[in-house]
């Protein structure tokens, strides 16, 4: 199944306890490379998280946007750190020494502004709650990421789609190539006869058939394509057959190809010593450069 790195995935989850919302964005890359924002909260679930993901998809960057919102709060437990509560009232009485300051100055600290001191106070969540808050986000990527998947094949199939077209239009000026050659023979050997004959008529000297034969057989030599056309047809079969391949990861694979068809089409171009073909050769070229834009966006 041909996969676009393109995609967009989502799945919303609200019970009466709680409200889960994880949404998914991708776009191309080389490899595969994730970006989670999740709630602290969730912070320890972000390697399972990671994990869950790699199981849907292998190349591409993802974005994945987490929110959690627990409506219970049923067997959340507030600690009290007794212990840190009284390093932070024994540093602020050191303070208060080393600085002479006194009661003038506003500084005396009562217990709800040492309560709000970062690890005073902290909300925790039984270990039943913890379990079941990593299988409903487990579950909660899942969905996402599949809808992702899903998003990211139909976007493939489009991508196909377009690609074969293409290939059947660089198959078509090809043939077009190949039908060209033999004329190309004939006018050149036309053209020489009638120069070589302008010359020599004026000298009263007759024209050396088998001259003429070496000479047009070496051009012939210099201008021949069909090593090239061969080729570029093999390439195209081969990707052909590769956008027809139940395979996860052709981006790579038809990425390589295209270099191929590639370098063919300029070795056309390089040896064109005709209008015709020369123009033919730019629209394969043109082409194929399309195709490799299109695959770049392939999983």
């Amino acid at each position: 199944m041909i996969k676009s790195m393109t995609g967009y995935g989502k799945y919303e989850s609200i019970t009466e306890t709680s409200k889960l919302v994880v949404e998914m964005k991708s776009i191309n890359h080389r490899y595969l490379e994730m970006n989670i924002r999740i709630p602290r909260k969730l912070n320890f679930m972000e390697p399972a998280i990671r994990n869950t993901i790699k199981k849907y998809i292998t190349r591409g960057k993802v974005d994945i946007f987490i929110s959690y919102e627990d409506y219970s709060g049923s067997d959340s437990l507030l600690r009290y750190n007794k212990g840190l509560a009284s390093d932070y009232l024994e540093r602020i009485k050191e303070i208060n020494s080393d600085f002479s300051l006194d009661e003038s100055d506003n500084l005396r600290i009562n217990a709800l502004t040492l309560s709000k001191y970062q690890g005073v106070l902290t909300l925790e969540e039984s270990s039943s709650d913890e379990e079941d808050l990593i299988k409903i986000v487990e579950e909660g990527v899942g969905r996402a990421a599949s809808n992702l998947v899903e998003n990211r094949e139909r976007e493939g199939n489009y991508l196909k789609k377009d690609i074969l077209d293409k290939l059947n239009n660089l198959r078509t000026w090809i043939e077009d190539i190949e039908k060209r050659s033999p004329d190309i023979m004939v006018e050149y050997k036309k053209r020489l006869l009638s120069k070589v004959n302008e010359t020599l008529q004026n000298v009263g000297v007759n024209v050396d058939e088998s001259r003429i034969a070496t000479e047009v057989v070496l051009y012939s030599d210099k201008i021949c394509t069909d090593e090239e056309v061969v080729r570029l047809k093999s390439h195209i079969k081969h990707m052909e057959e590769c956008l027809g391949a139940n395979d996860d990861s052709l981006g790579r694979k038809l990425d390589f190809i295209s270099q191929e068809l590639n370098r063919e089409a300029n070795t056309i171009l390089s040896k064109a010593n005709d209008i015709t073909v020369s123009e033919l050769a730019i629209s394969i070229k043109t082409e194929i450069e399309k195709i490799r834009e299109q695959i770049q966006n392939i999983e």
